[in-house]
């Protein structure tokens, strides 16, 4: 990667680069014509795969399910239940990957006959994951089949208790496996220690996206069973809307078939076929179909308030109600709890930033507070990574010093792994997680011990990422320049999220006209460009940062360029364009 614009130190410290050298590496004459190749081009296409991720499709990118441990079990089993008429009950994660992935096996189920029923744990009463408690009782409830979802790699206790009483269960999850696996009748997930190359290379998969392979599977096991020649087979793209939610809320990596079930998904959600679905952009006061942005920042976090705020059933009665008026009344419900979520995590999040300020020498930031509320340390754990730049882990304990605990870590930090190692050499009482999250539950004894553990381990992989750090640019326009007619072009490079970076622009030179700080703690600032043009701008969380005080003073006689991702403003009459900064470099020090 080049330096851009000579820029080697922002105002944030930091370098900027070009995202991509503009050729794939396989063809030193190649030269692409347009910006879209470009964006491609450096986020890992070459010449060969060019035209698939310009129009990511199922077909281009699905496996065949069979490629991965257990998935035919699985599917064989499901099979049986549903030609036998079992009572079926779907046990799913509280959070929006989980509630998703149950909303689509108890759709799925549906159209085939079954109604099966769901069952997510309380997150303050039964915390993460199946309980063995709970899991006879649904045995004795009458369920003989069991399909968990977005949990269930780490539940030993709890699986060994479910076969006692001989009810099967099948694993369907995403999270790190240990070497030794619990006892299920299947376990499906691609990041088994003993899964295949080909299954492997879906690790990225959300767990929506593993339970939509497991949908295919049972669909073929079924067909070849004749189980349709007096009845219509289900339409498993219909389902692609959950997928895309679940996906994107998870922060999945938009890569490979993750790129289609969101492109793919983004298409059915627009023709609002899921009536809890459509209750919930209504909730959300969108006013046009969602594009990816919206799954992440406006309809995840609602499925997710019930969850961690709220009731833990509400997004998959939402999901997979047939009611229009029961649809209505949960998205009322959840946009509320939403609201409450929000107020709660800011009082977490402002006593998690006072602690945080004497931690600069740990490699992962542990912050611990009583009587803060589990529900939001995940979404406090985010902001604080993104704030420190480097991985943090927020822990609520309770009266009896116990810690229920989130992560969220940086690129090239495998914070998953980490975590299951700790527990490995008891300092959790429970763990588990991928690259990018985890969780945890720990004594407040163990605490210091787990930071000396997570510092030992991590404290390398930690300072080369930090190291490694630039902003990341992938063009540079005028201020007239950013305009609603680039936003739409640059969407053939979509759907952009998590692993699939939307293009950063830097734009300028620019003088700042205006500079106020609005909302919690963002910096708006209009400027105009020497093209005669203006520019609304606005930094989030950055009234008390370098960049924020830099904007707010900037005299009118300096001139600077500005980086971050253009966003279409459509609150208004007439759409327009808007800069969200990230950083900017002032003109006469470059």
């Amino acid at each position: 990667m080049s330096t851009a614009l000579n820029i080697t130190r922002s105002i944030l410290g930091q370098p900027w680069q070009w995202r991509g050298a503009g050729a794939d590496g396989r063809d030193p004459d190649f030269q692409p014509n347009d910006l879209v190749t470009q964006i491609l081009l450096a986020r890992g296409c070459t010449q060969d795969n060019m035209a698939a991720h310009r129009d990511p499709t199922i077909r281009a990118f699905m496996p065949d399910p069979s490629i991965f441990q257990d998935m035919d079990k699985a599917a064989s089993r499901i099979a049986d239940g549903v030609e036998a008429r079992e009572n079926i009950t779907i046990f799913g994660d509280y959070d929006v990957d989980g509630a998703t992935s149950a909303a689509l096996l108890i759709r799925l189920l549906r159209d085939l006959g079954i109604e099966a029923a769901a069952y997510i744990p309380d997150r303050l009463m039964e915390g993460y994951g199946p309980s063995g408690e709970a899991l006879v009782r649904l045995a004795q409830g009458g369920s003989s089949l069991i399909v968990t979802v977005d949990c269930g790699a780490q539940a030993f206790e709890a699986l060994d208790m479910a076969h006692a009483a001989g009810v099967d269960v099948i694993v369907v999850d995403h999270h790190k496996c240990a070497s030794d696996l619990p006892r299920a009748f299947a376990l499906v997930n691609p990041n088994r220690l003993d899964e295949s190359e080909a299954g492997a290379n879906h690790g990225h998969l959300a767990a929506v996206g593993v339970a939509f392979l497991l949908g295919a599977a049972v669909l073929r096991e079924l067909r070849g069973r004749g189980y349709f020649e007096h009845r219509p087979e289900p339409r498993l793209i219909d389902l692609l809307d959950l997928v895309a939610l679940g996906t994107v809320a998870d922060v999945a990596s938009l890569r490979s078939l993750n790129r289609a079930f969101v492109a793919q998904g983004l298409k059915i959600m627009a023709n609002r076929r899921n009536i809890g679905m459509s209750a919930l952009i209504e909730a959300a006061r969108l006013q046009r179909a969602p594009i990816c942005s919206d799954l992440g920042f406006a309809l995840g976090p609602r499925i997710n308030a019930g969850g961690r705020v709220g009731k833990s059933d509400l997004g998959v009665r939402l999901l997979t109600t047939l009611n229009p008026v029961e649809a209505r009344d949960i998205a009322a419900q959840l946009d509320v709890l939403n609201i409450e979520r929000r107020m709660i995590e800011t009082v977490v999040q402002e006593e998690a930033e006072t602690m945080s300020d004497s931690q600069h020498n740990r490699a992962v930031a542990i912050m611990a507070g009583k009587g803060w509320h589990p529900g939001v340390i995940g979404i406090v754990a985010g902001r604080l990574k993104e704030k420190l730049g480097r991985p943090a882990i927020v822990i609520a304990l309770d009266e009896d010093g116990l810690g229920k605990g989130s992560g969220r870590s940086i690129a090239g930090v495998d914070l998953g792994a980490a975590i299951l190692a700790a527990k490995d050499n008891g300092l959790l009482v429970a763990g588990g997680g991928h690259a990018m999250a985890a969780g945890i539950t720990v004594a407040e004894e163990k605490m210091d011990a787990l930071a000396d553990f997570l510092d030992e381990r991590l404290s390398a992989d930690v300072a080369r990422a930090r190291g490694e750090r630039a902003l990341l640019l992938d063009a540079i326009l005028s201020p007239r320049g950013v305009n609603p007619a680039f936003l739409e072009a640059i969407e053939e490079g979509g759907p952009y999220g998590t692993g699939w970076p939307a293009p950063r622009i830097a734009t300028g030179p620019v003088r700042v006209i205006k500079a106020d700080i609005v909302g919690n703690g963002h910096v708006r600032a209009i400027v105009s460009g020497d093209d005669g043009g203006s520019l609304k701008t606005v930094a989030f969380r950055h009234a008390e940062s370098e960049l924020g005080q830099a904007l707010l003073a900037a005299p009118r006689d300096r001139r600077l360029w500005m980086a971050g991702r253009a966003k279409l403003d459509d609150w208004g009459t007439r759409p327009a364009a808007e800069l969200h900064v990230e950083d900017a470099a002032w003109v006469d020090q470059v």
